[in-house]
């Protein structure tokens, strides 16, 4: 998980301080000297550190904080406001000609998962209603061109690519005639990368740049090698400028070095982030979302987001139908389960919601909702429909069935009990989803866990 090390960290400081009443000098530059330790065991760049610890200090110091009746709180909204500024301030978003198309140029070291990224950014921007072209500018990398048609084969995205040529500046040029032509109203070019940062790299994409002359130009920077990521943004930077940078793999960067340095020493924003290895996993990376999440404060709207995104309106309002007319039955559920499973990892999401990341007892693991789905699919329809049915006998076919024990089946079903409880809730309530995640109790999941 993305900033594991260092969420859990802070996390622990800042629970330490909800817990004073009063702060005192001593108590804050202990503190201080503890987040110090956890940004610089998250690979976050000394000098970095050092300025953000600086300011915090200054700041709790400043405006009488030790003395007022909050301290903790107060202290805690301080480190979180200057981790949002070290994220970025605020989401940084593509900036679209009014004279399309815009025209993306993604860049990068080889293996930095640019062909990848260039899907799912095409994907996202497909969402926001634009009719994006890909275009295969790779011309060395073996199998590049092939691997590009892959992805947008299976997103349904045209790709632009000359196998005949080696230029590619004509190449890039030649896709901007055919998306005119096309109305395809933003064009992304997936261009080539080197296993290290040479001349001959830097001249091509200066090529291309002062031949298309791109509206963007994204850097495509693997999140886990920490502060070398932050290196290769620099160089990158230095050598043909960049507008932005996308962050792959963070979902596997436990330390987050380069995401809490990147914006500071190339003074460059974060635009994406690549949190999965599906096509669908990147996000608008958002400095302030990024900072609740890292502090334990949860990201509530990045659920709904999902939510909405993930699920099907017609499955919702049978849901809804089916809730008003009888019980939430296991067809119901096993419904719902799998309109979950599409917004990703369930620890994932747990982390995203206030109060979660710090229940340290609670454990989940995801296979358990694979052998769920089996127990389900084992049932006949009447049982499905009516739980009561399963005695014993039931039980043990079911298990068979699914390669479960009748145990696991037993568990499930008093945890399945717990769910209509909490459906009859959501039945009574008002507000939809997002009324729901307002007034949400940890201890209800806590419950429903065990």
């Amino acid at each position: 998980m993305a900033f594991e090390g260092l969420s859990s960290k802070l996390q622990d400081i800042t629970r330490k301080l909800r817990g004073k009443a009063r702060i005192t000098e001593s108590d804050l530059k202990d503190m201080l000297r503890e987040v110090k330790l956890a940004l610089l065991e998250a690979d976050v760049n000394y000098k970095i550190v050092k300025d953000f610890i600086a300011v915090i200090q200054e700041k709790a110091l400043g405006q009488d904080v030790l003395k007022s009746l909050t301290p903790g709180q107060q202290v805690i909204k301080i480190v979180k406001d200057e981790l949002i500024e070290l994220l970025g301030g605020q989401e940084s978003k593509i900036n679209f000609t009014p004279n399309p198309p815009t025209i993306i140029m993604l860049v990068g070291l080889q293996g930095s998962g640019k062909t990848t990224t260039a899907g799912k950014l095409a994907n996202i921007l497909r969402k926001q209603g634009k009719k994006p072209l890909l275009v295969a500018c790779d011309v060395y990398r073996p199998a590049a061109i092939k691997q590009l048609q892959v992805v947008g084969s299976q997103l349904s995205i045209p790709v632009y690519a000359n196998e005949n040529s080696k230029d590619v500046v004509h190449i890039a040029k030649q896709a901007v005639s055919v998306a005119i032509s096309k109305l395809n109203d933003v064009v992304i070019l997936d261009t080539a990368g080197r296993l290290h940062i040479d001349e001959e790299l830097m001249q091509e994409l200066k090529n291309i740049k002062a031949n298309v002359r791109p509206h963007e130009i994204l850097l495509v920077v693997d999140s886990m090698t920490g502060q070398d990521a932050v290196n290769v943004a620099t160089s990158f930077n230095e050598s043909i400028g960049i507008d932005g940078v996308v962050l792959t793999k963070l979902d596997g960067d436990t330390r987050g070095g380069a995401a809490l340095s990147v914006k500071k020493v190339t003074g460059r924003p974060i635009k994406f982030a690549a949190v999965g290895e599906k096509l669908s996993d990147i996000e608008v990376f958002s400095p302030e979302r990024m900072a609740s999440r890292i502090l334990g404060m949860g990201d509530v709207l990045s659920i709904i987001e999902k939510a909405e995104e993930a699920f099907d309106e017609e499955e919702a309002k049978k849901i809804e139908e089916s809730l008003k007319k009888k019980e939430f039955d296991l067809d119901d559920y096993l419904t719902q389960l799998r309109q979950v499973k599409k917004m990703g990892s369930f620890s994932s999401l747990l982390k995203m919601i206030p109060g979660m990341a710090n229940i340290n007892d609670l454990k989940v693991d995801d296979k358990e909702f694979v052998r769920i789905e089996a127990m389900i699919c084992s049932m006949t329809k009447e049982e499905r429909r009516n739980p009561r049915l399963l005695n014993a006998s039931r039980r043990i076919r079911i298990a068979k069935g699914s390669g479960t024990t009748v145990q696991q089946i037993n568990q499930f079903m008093k945890s399945f009990e717990v769910t209509q409880k909490m459906m009859k809730k959501v039945q009574n309530g008002k507000g939809g989803l997002k009324n729901m995640m307002k007034n949400f109790n940890p201890n209800d999941i806590k419950q429903y866990m065990k």
